[in-house]
């Protein structure tokens, strides 16, 4: 936790220089240091119920991180209001800090992503790092369902979520992790130095749910073997807080396969201490990835708010 009265990109500072995997790479960027002005990005996003809608009431923004106004786009549920995240600089350097803090009052429905993929670059010094705070009260709804990360080679990048899920709270969180830009060079795939990925989730008195850590070292572990990611590039993995009977419905309808021929494997299980469901894929290109997030995505929505989902961006 980070101390009283300091700001809240602190935390991601303190993440990156307490664990193991970034022990090495503590040294400060010779263009400009870490944590500095323009390189500490904050934003949160607090929605509230306003009569038959729920509204973006609460925005406070530090660049590069930023928000603009909600939109109301979606035809099949029309009080739901979409949050673009959008990072000014189009892209996280070296030394860059960015804290998300996303808040759903009781009954408050959001739609939260990205306005494109997050780009982590090369790094010859320190690492970017950031932290994730998402509380839901009784009955909210979140569709937090950013565009893909693509760390490009020798990218250093270290995230944390922390979760705090009322019981009749929902949550569905989906991060898809690209091998790099596999298309630019041959040594682009898998080509990071360190990307590791942490979340974990707590009800609101405190009692854990459950903790899930990802941590890809390219360099020191093979990807390409079996147990990692074998013969696949992409790899998506969903969270879903939900209470136990939606999950059990959505459990039943959730496909699970894998088909070596079109390259892609997917399934669902539950999370410990009915917290809800985990969904994992694996797939080639990351059209496919996306395409069975969306698959999950439809099932999630039609149980729990009776809702389907409206058509495709065209840009998506």
């Amino acid at each position: 936790m980070k101390p009283a009265g300091s700001p809240p990109w602190a935390v991601a500072e303190a993440l990156g220089a307490s664990i193991p995997e970034l022990a090495a790479y503590q040294d400060e960027p010779p263009q400009m240091r870490s944590g500095t002005v323009g390189k500490t990005g904050f934003l949160r996003l607090g929605f509230e119920t306003r009569g038959s809608r729920t509204i973006l009431a609460n925005l406070e923004r530090r660049a590069p991180y930023m928000a603009q106004r909600a939109l109301y786009c979606d035809q099949e549920m029309p009080f739901l209001p979409y949050v673009f995240l959008i990072t000014t600089t189009g892209c996280l350097l070296q030394g860059d800090r960015l804290a998300l803090d996303i808040d759903l009052g009781p009954g408050a429905q959001a739609h939260v992503t990205s306005q494109s993929a997050t780009k982590i670059h090369g790094m010859d010094a320190n690492y970017a790092a950031q932290i994730q705070t998402i509380t839901l009260a009784e009955q909210a709804y979140l569709e937090f369902l950013p565009d893909p990360i693509i760390p490009h080679r020798h990218a250093r990048f270290i995230s944390h979520t922390q979760i705090c899920v009322a019981p009749s709270a929902t949550l569905l969180l989906a991060e898809i992790l690209q091998p790099g830009r596999k298309y630019h060079h041959p040594d682009e795939c898998f080509g990071a130095t360190v990307v590791s990925f942490s979340t974990a989730a707590v009800r609101p008195e405190g009692r854990t749910l459950f903790t899930e850590k990802l941590m890809i070292e390219p360099q020191r572990f093979a990807m390409r073997q079996t147990g990692v990611m074998g013969s696949f590039d992409v790899f998506g993995n969903v969270i879903l807080c939900t209470p136990a009977d939606k999950a059990e419905r959505i459990l039943e309808r959730a496909e699970a396969d894998v088909q070596l021929a079109d390259a892609m494997a997917f399934g669902a299980c539950r999370l410990p201490n009915d917290a809800g469901l985990i969904y994992k894929v694996l797939g080639r290109d990351t059209a496919q990835v996306k395409a069975k997030v969306r698959e999950f995505w439809g099932i999630v929505r039609k149980e729990v708010t009776g809702a389907d989902l409206p058509p495709p961006f065209l840009w998506r």
